[in-house]
């Protein structure tokens, strides 16, 4: 079984269904029920009976466009856990671009950042490589660059403290820095963070980088990690936008990729391309009553 939660533009939402019925009628994954969900009338749940969830995704993506949706092969449930990437995903922005801009490389280390999280570069090599550049930056630059140009992407904290008060445990896992994860942590209400430290000296940034790197494998671990302490039933959830954050999507139950690079709008079951990050409380069947801020 298969079941799609997805909102979509309504006013094309009656002729897209009616196409995807009969486009998909006769092939593994037609559609079985399809309806609003009731309390919230922007939400279509389609079931079908078929298991091919790489065509239904398909069929969904030709019919609907953009959309925010999540496939699902179980009946939904609230996630025990929630692990979510930082940078353009919680935050608006990548902290290592802005940070540079203080230190006059901007477009240099941008550009590496754009094809690391394309999946064209090898992360820890990247990321040493980006960091090595803002040797000398003064530390000061990080409470500068977080007061100045870090902001939370909209429904970021409403989606985390809603999770929370259902029992949720929230984690931010980037491959950024505490230096700025931390902050943005507390701001949000997550109740752990995982992430790279940058080595400091003298007031200065080294231009190196202290202890194990945070990457794609740490990010999966740390989702393996917090569904461990809730037992083999526990459902996860993760969001993220960049190659980085592939392994962790495809681990979770409702992997999201939000507003993402395409290989990893891929490999997620979910994604965010139209809403904020409350259309995933709306996609999990939470009233915009019962939301928390």
């Amino acid at each position: 079984m298969l079941i799609a939660r997805l909102i979509a533009e309504p006013s094309l939402i009656e002729k897209a269904l009616d196409t995807l019925i009969a486009t998909v009628a006769n092939t593994d994954v037609p559609v079985a029920h399809a309806a609003m969900l009731d309390f919230c009338g922007d939400v279509l749940q389609i079931e079908s009976p078929g298991d091919d969830m790489a065509r239904f995704r398909i069929a969904l993506d030709d019919h609907f466009g953009q959309s925010d949706t999540i496939i699902a092969r179980e009946p939904f449930r609230i996630p025990n856990v929630f692990v979510s990437d930082m940078d353009s995903t919680m935050i608006g922005q990548e902290c290592i671009d802005e940070l540079a801009d203080y230190a006059g490389m901007k477009p240099q280390i941008a550009a590496i950042t754009e094809r690391a999280m394309q999946g064209e570069l090898d992360f820890e090599g990247a990321l040493r490589e980006r960091v090595a550049l803002l040797e000398g930056l003064d530390e000061k630059a990080i409470t500068q660059c977080l007061d100045e140009r870090i902001r939370p992407m909209d429904g970021a904290r409403v989606l985390v403290q809603t999770l929370k008060a259902r029992g949720c445990r929230t984690a931010l896992v980037t491959g950024g820095f505490h230096h700025f994860a931390d902050p943005v942590a507390q701001n949000l209400g997550f109740d752990r963070v995982v992430g790279n430290c940058l080595e400091v000296a003298d007031s200065k940034l080294t231009g190196g980088l202290v202890g194990e790197i945070t990457d794609s494998s740490t990010k999966r671990a740390a989702l393996e990690h917090e569904l461990a302490e809730f037992g083999p039933n526990a459902v996860g959830m993760a969001a993220g936008d960049g190659a980085n954050d592939i392994p962790m999507l495809e681990l979770a139950h409702y992997g999201v990729a939000y507003r993402a690079k395409p290989k990893a709008r891929l490999a997620a079951n979910g994604w965010i391309d139209r809403g904020d990050l409350t259309s995933l409380l709306r996609l999990l069947e939470i009233p915009e009553a019962e939301w928390a801020s």
